[in-house]
Order: structure tokens, then C-alpha cells, then sequence
């Protein structure tokens, strides 16, 4: 199943080139409505998810790093060895990868990552993210579902 590693490669691909875009055209903090409830703004997330530990002293750099490269070879390894029935968990993992190591280059390049969609809605905004993040999302949820639906494929065990 490491036919769709082709997947995280694109994934790869697109992030860092939106990311490259981003940081080209705005300063850090520019913010530039696109439509109704999406702006794109120039964000460096120093920490993990929704900023989690950003402001940790440094430490959290090579610490998310490292992390992510590890679940990155565990997820090689898991596609490696997936059936080929298991298409969409195969997908789900791609997508998942893609987005780390995009996410883990900017981590050890530039010491952050790059973010830049702000969805908001009035004065609330959800954390900018980027599309490596996007990738992660789409690839646990289709995780999620490939889960939910295998176990409807499970023989049911009978309780006496």
C-alpha cells in the first residue's frame, strides 16, 4: 500500500508552496480578507495544535519535532504493512503523513510553523491553520470513519 504515499507527497507539495506564497506576499500579522468569515494572515505557531505550548521557552521545537518524525516512520510502517483491501485507511494515513512532515519542515527550517487561514465568524476566530493542518484533519476523520465502519464489519461476539 505505499503506492499512496503519493498522497502525502502532494500534500507536501501544496503546503509548502502555499506557505512560501503566504510568507512572500504579507508581513507577519497582515491580514487580508478573502470572503465572509476567511482571511488570509501571516501567523508563526511556535507550538502545536492551536498553539499549544507557543510560548514554552524553545523546547517544544525539537520536542514536536522529534515527535512527529517518529509517528511519521510508525505511519510508513503501518501503511507498509496495510491489505490492499484497506484503501481508505491507506488514504487516511497518507493524508495524515503528508501533513506532518510539512508541518515538521517548517518546525526545523524556520523553528515554527507557518499558518495563514483565520476562519472567524463576528469576533471569534478560530486558530489559523494551514494546509498541512487541513490534511491531518480530513486524514483523522477518515480514520475515524474507517474505524467506525470496520467495526460494523466485525462478527459480534454473543454475551450468555
Amino acid at each position: 500500500m505505499l503506492k499512496w504515499l503519493w498522497l502525502s507527497m502532494v500534500v507536501i507539495v501544496l503546503d509548502q508552496i502555499t506557505k512560501y506564497m503566504v510568507t512572500d506576499s504579507l508581513q507577519l500579522f497582515q491580514s487580508i480578507p478573502i470572503m465572509p468569515s476567511l482571511n488570509l494572515v501571516l501567523a508563526h505557531n511556535t507550538g502545536a495544535a492551536f498553539s499549544f505550548l507557543s510560548d514554552a521557552g524553545g523546547w517544544q521545537r525539537w520536542f514536536f519535532a522529534v515527535l512527529a518524525i517518529v509517528v511519521s516512520v510508525v505511519i510508513v510502517v503501518w501503511i507498509k504493512r496495510l491489505k490492499k483491501n484497506e484503501q481508505r485507511l491507506a488514504v487516511a494515513l497518507s493524508l495524515v503523513l503528508g501533513g506532518a512532515v510539512g508541518n515538521v519542515w517548517d518546525r526545523i527550517v524556520h523553528g515554527y510553523v507557518v499558518d495563514f487561514i483565520d476562519v472567524y465568524y463576528g469576533d471569534w476566530h478560530w486558530p489559523a491553520f494551514n494546509v498541512a493542518d487541513s490534511a491531518i484533519t480530513i486524514g483523522a476523520v477518515l480514520l475515524i470513519i474507517d474505524a467506525l465502519l470496520n467495526k460494523e464489519d466485525q462478527p459480534q461476539i454473543e454475551k450468555k
